[in-house]
């Protein structure tokens, strides 16, 4: 069983992907203990520095990150993986016995300071998600990857 966190920055503001994460934690439950991390997104308007609120929040998501864990970011520019190299990934992660922690950042992006306590930068797809809808579909993708190793009909 994968033991696996989700730190995500924001929460959601629409009703239909609370309900679409809980679908996708609760068909988890049989492969994973995921435990879901909101932090605050930091506020900005038109003329703030992104750069210092990514770096904002970036220092409230290392603390949030295990000392010994494989950390994963999510990044525009990080390596893509179809759904059963995904799945190969995970196992393969997974195996080691650490717990394995996904980070989803605001609107903005993530710091690049994260990069020091990083494992790996993973990308879901090409397109442009909001936060939100990413965090939705890595949490389908896991769920995916999961199905893919049970050997399961949910991939064809």
């Amino acid at each position: 069983m994968f033991k696996i966190t989700i730190i995500a920055l924001g929460k959601f503001k629409e009703p239909c992907f609370k309900e679409l994460e809980q679908e996708y934690l609760k068909r988890l439950k049989p492969f994973a203990k995921v435990k879901m991390v909101e932090l605050p997104e930091v506020s900005y308007g038109k003329n703030f520095d992104l750069e210092k609120v990514k770096a904002q929040e970036a220092e409230k998501i290392a603390k949030h990150l295990p000392p010994d864990g494989i950390v994963i970011l999510m990044e525009e520019k990080g390596t893509q993986r179809n759904s059963k190299d995904f799945s190969v990934f995970l196992q393969r992660i997974g195996g080691l016995g650490k717990e394995l922690t996904f980070v989803i950042g605001s609107g903005i992006g993530l710091h690049e300071s994260l990069h020091q306590f990083s494992n790996y930068s993973i990308s879901l797809s090409p397109l442009t998600f909001t936060h939100n809808f990413a965090r939705v579909l890595l949490e389908e993708q896991i769920y995916r990857a999961c199905m893919i190793l049970a050997g399961k009909e949910y991939h064809k």
